[in-house]
Parts: structure tokens; sequence; C-alpha cells
């Protein structure tokens, strides 16, 4: 093995709007760094999957419903979303316009070119704590992939996303019946008693097995009707 492919390369560093975030290649994978944290590569998407399957199976057949993405990250969530027909409109929002860029035009597009495309497709560049906030629109399904999970984020203005507040700003873009799924580097029994407080039903957690360590986790709970 060369010290090439163990060595990380940057492929692009930018100064964003919440700061530093860099893309590079290790190998034949591709990882985004924020702020010295990392984030994601593309090595594994099955827990991404997860999230959203688990989002739609928990919606009981609900026809064409639309979710909200929130985060675009390597394009594992919304490209599994696009190669499944029953999804309506698939917005997706994110913060990080380098994060956006590396898709549309950069290493990233191989992998999300198709999705993209995908006429259901919207791409919304805002923070997600600020859309949940403000807009008026609302959706069947919430699929929440923004940090490592609700313990640990990737900057302090997140955490307030799953505190009562931010959870309930969660509800109020959800339709009655309506699915939040939240992505977790682990399990949080903490955060269960978060979302049920906040007056979710139907509170459960899926994991996902890792090679290493603690298994990824997709927390899930409904919008009471």
């Amino acid at each position: 093995m060369t010290a090439a492919y163990d060595s990380p390369v940057v492929l692009d560093r930018r100064e964003g709007p919440y700061g530093e975030v860099v893309l590079r290649r290790h190998g034949a994978l591709l990882q985004i760094i924020a702020n010295g944290c990392f984030l994601m590569d593309t090595s594994d998407g099955r827990s991404e999957q997860l999230l959203v399957d688990a989002a739609h199976d928990a919606l009981d057949g609900r026809p064409a419903p639309d979710v909200l993405i929130g985060g675009l990250g390597v394009g594992f969530s919304l490209a599994h979303a696009t190669a499944d027909r029953r999804w309506g409109r698939i917005t997706v929002v994110e913060r990080e316009p380098a994060v956006i860029d590396w898709h549309r035009t950069g290493p990233l597009a191989e992998l999300s070119r198709g999705a993209f495309a995908d006429p259901r497709t919207e791409i919304v560049e805002m923070d997600l704590v600020t859309y949940v906030n403000e807009t008026s629109d609302t959706f069947d399904a919430l699929c929440l992939d923004i940090d490592n999970g609700p313990a640990w984020t990737v900057t302090e203005g997140n955490d307030g996303l799953y505190a009562p507040g931010g959870l309930a700003s969660c509800a109020r873009v959800l339709r009655p019946g309506g699915v939040l799924a939240v992505w977790s580097a682990e399990p949080s029994p903490e955060f269960e008693g978060s979302l049920r407080n906040a007056g979710f039903r139907q509170v459960r957690t899926e994991e996902v097995a890792v090679a290493r360590g603690v298994p990824d986790a997709v927390h899930l709970a409904v919008r009471p009707g």
C-alpha cells in the first residue's frame, strides 16, 4: 500500500458561513470535514438509506409523500430517495454552498448527478434550523442528518434543534401523522425521552451495525394526527 493511498488529499477547502469545510480524497473514498470534525464519507450509505426507508415505512402507505431531508452530505439520502418512485416531492436543505457546488460540478457530481436531475428534487441553500422555524411549507417526513447525533452537533447553533423548541419546530413542518427520522452515530435513549416529551408518538430506534464501535442509529417518531 503506497503512502499516496494512506494520506488524505485535500481536493477543496473553503471558508463557509459556519466555518471551514473541506472535501478530501482518502484512497477511493471522498470525505467531508467541517471545522476539523469528520462528518461523513462515501464508504457505506446503509444507515442513510435506512433513514429514508424507515421514514417511508412509518407512513403506512401514504401515497406520494413529500420528504424534507436535512443535510446533503455526500448525497446518500437524496440518491436513495430519488431511486424510490414512491416518494413525491424531495426537498433537501443544505447550509454550505461548497457542499452543493461539490455535487453540482465537483467530485461528488458522479454520485448525485441523477438525483439532482430528478424533477422531484429541490435543493434549498439555507440553515435547517432557520428553515424549520420560518418555512410555511409542510411535509410528510423529515429526515435529519446534519450532525453526528443529538449529543454530537457540528456547530453549537444546532443544539437547539434537539431541544423542546427545536423539536416543536420539526413537528410544525410535519403534516398530521408525519414522521421525524433522525440519524445518529450512536443510539440515544435520552433523545428518545426528549421526543416523547415533545409530544411525538411511536418513538423507536433502529440500528445499523458498523465495522468497529457502537452501531449507527435512526431515531423515529410520529407527529400525532
